[in-house]
């Protein structure tokens, strides 16, 4: 969008629901599609509404900063690379843009951290990527995705999150479209994933919202919580009374005769 003030509020509310960063994308519509689809598309001509300005992103940054959160953006053309440079604290590369050995390379060639999601790619593609980018000193974090919006639940395919983690020995995580708390829980609990990316609509009024992949901010809230809360149940492993359970240890059945609470305590009740 080229509303800085939308665009700043996206950041407030990303940073209050509990993100640990944003994401923004940086394109040109002039050169994303090839000239026949824009004569041929309204459609695709109109999203020339949606580029963000390059005057936005010190702006959008600095908020970032000021929140605390990392401020990332995907870039469409090469220019974008330089032009992102001095604001980002890492670049996220498109499902869509896998392919583009030149775009990889310059990104790779800033030394700052890459996320590559992996959407419609097969492994041969998605290791060619990784070998690439290691050939420029840069081990990527890779995000499974199914790239569709909105994507079926029962398409999200959750355990090539370890099967890609196996075949390149990079973090993996979860990019969702599927506005599924379970699929979310799921990524995270069951298959390790490092991170989680979602796309995230203030109020419904987006035009991305109405195709059903785009997460409210206090849908969004309460899976964070609920996600940070299972992790923080992990514990140490050590099987032994907790804080919390202090209280009512000498208040269980005194071995001596099978009642509550120990013979101590009674005499002092």
């Amino acid at each position: 969008s080229n509303d800085l003030d939308r665009a700043l509020k996206f950041i407030d509310v990303a940073a209050s629901v509990g993100c640990d960063a944003v994401k923004f994308q940086l394109f040109k519509i002039s050169q994303l599609f090839a000239p026949e689809i824009l004569r041929k598309s309204e459609a695709h001509r109109s999203r020339k509404n949606w580029e963000l300005k390059v005057s936005m992103l010190g702006a959008l940054s600095q908020h970032c900063k000021d929140l605390n959160i990392q401020f990332g953006c995907t870039p469409f053309y090469l220019d974008a690379v330089d032009e992102l440079y001095d604001h980002v604290d890492f670049y996220k590369v498109s499902s869509y843009e896998l392919l583009w050995k030149e775009l990889l390379s310059k990104i790779a060639n800033t030394k700052k951290p890459v996320i590559l999601s992996t959407g419609m790619a097969t492994m041969a593609e998605i290791i060619a990527a990784v070998e690439l980018l290691s050939e420029h000193d840069c081990r990527p974090t890779l995000l499974h995705c199914t790239s569709a919006y909105p994507t079926p639940p029962s398409e999200a395919n959750l355990s090539a999150i370890e099967t890609i983690r196996n075949a390149t020995n990079c973090e993996v995580g979860w990019s969702d479209h599927t506005v599924c708390p379970g699929v979310i829980y799921r990524a995270v609990q069951k298959w390790n994933a490092s991170c989680v990316e979602f796309h995230l609509d203030l109020d419904g009024n987006g035009d991305e919202y109405k195709t059903g992949h785009c997460w409210l901010p206090e849908e969004i809230r309460s899976v964070i919580q609920n996600t940070n809360d299972g992790l923080n149940a992990d514990g140490d492993g050590a099987k032994e009374p907790t804080m919390s359970e202090l209280p009512d240890r000498d208040w269980r059945a005194d071995p001596s005769d099978g009642l509550r609470p120990f013979r101590h305590i009674r005499k002092a009740f």
